[in-house]
């Protein structure tokens, strides 16, 4: 992963990833400018959060950005791409989040509509890689 500073927006790349929505998605949600990164998924897209049922449509995912992800960063670091028959790309992305209390590993799998650069988001799956101890801990954190 590479992250450059200009005009206090960051220019991402994640190896082996050419899909412009997903960078834009990275680059989006840590500028926290979250009407970006909902307009990026199709207008019924899907987001799969930690934590939270479906979310569903632009408007609903960027409602829950900007309750539930003010203050996090998202920092990939490695990616593996599947393309489907159907011509549908499925990447997956292996990162953390990190916030003022806490780090912890994460995993972001997107499904983007077609086999090209300027695919949209058809959905978004996170999971959190960590250990049940490690959620244990995290958890108080959401009840405050």
């Amino acid at each position: 992963m590479t992250t450059t500073s200009l005009d206090c927006q960051s220019i991402l790349s994640i190896d082996g990833v050419n899909a412009i929505a997903i960078i834009r998605y990275f680059e989006s949600f840590n500028d926290e400018d979250f009407v970006t990164t909902a307009s990026l998924f199709i207008p019924q897209g899907k987001l799969y959060a930690p934590f939270a049922e479906l979310i569903t449509g632009q408007e609903a995912i960027q409602n829950y950005l900007e309750t539930e992800a003010k203050g996090m960063k998202l920092k990939p670091n490695t990616a593996q791409i599947k393309i489907l028959e159907n011509g549908q790309q499925v990447v997956q992305v292996l990162g953390n989040v990190q916030t003022v209390l806490f780090s912890v590993n994460v995993g972001w799998q997107f499904l983007l509509t077609e086999l090209t650069e300027q695919g949209e988001i058809e959905e978004v799956t996170i999971k959190l890689l960590a250990s049940a101890q490690e959620l244990l801990g995290l958890s108080g954190f959401r009840e405050g």
